[in-house]
């Protein structure tokens, strides 16, 4: 059974997976909104295993070491550019501010999945009418 017909994901960190170019590995990198205010740092890529496509971006915020991080999944849809040391999307840091809550058990839930792109204005990855957003899109700096 694949994957995309589950809606199922992995963390790419939980996998023997990498991405083929280091280049375009935006963990670690800052995610700034659409007005350029910071919204936290990207930890981890939720990736679809058989299609080996990234759908959600983990984003931490706050806390001091790791500690007392928020945590929130952002679509990849929602990325507008991505430079060597920034991810941009399209949307507003008090929009992401109240997405659904990260809860790390429902991480493989297709319901998740689905509040989470209904939130933020996207239609599910695994409908028919769903088309993969270019991902990575990369631009100069500002």
């Amino acid at each position: 059974m694949e994957t995309s017909d589950t809606g199922l994901l992995v963390k790419l960190s939980e996998t023997d997976e990498t991405v083929a170019n280091r280049d375009e590995d935006i963990r670690e990198r800052d995610v700034k909104d659409k007005d350029g205010a910071d919204i936290g740092k990207v930890k981890d890529l939720l990736v679809d295993e058989t299609e080996r496509r990234v759908h959600f971006i983990e984003v931490a915020s706050g806390g001091f070491l790791g500690i007392g991080q928020d945590k929130t999944f952002i679509p990849v849809d929602a990325i507008t550019s991505i430079t060597g040391d920034e991810v941009w999307i399209d949307q507003t840091r008090e929009h992401v501010a109240g997405a659904p809550a990260y809860d790390p058990d429902l991480v493989r839930e297709r319901e998740t999945y689905g509040s989470i792109l209904g939130y933020y204005g996207y239609g599910p990855f695994w409908g028919p009418d769903y088309r993969y957003p270019d991902y990575p899109t990369y631009r100069q700096g500002l």
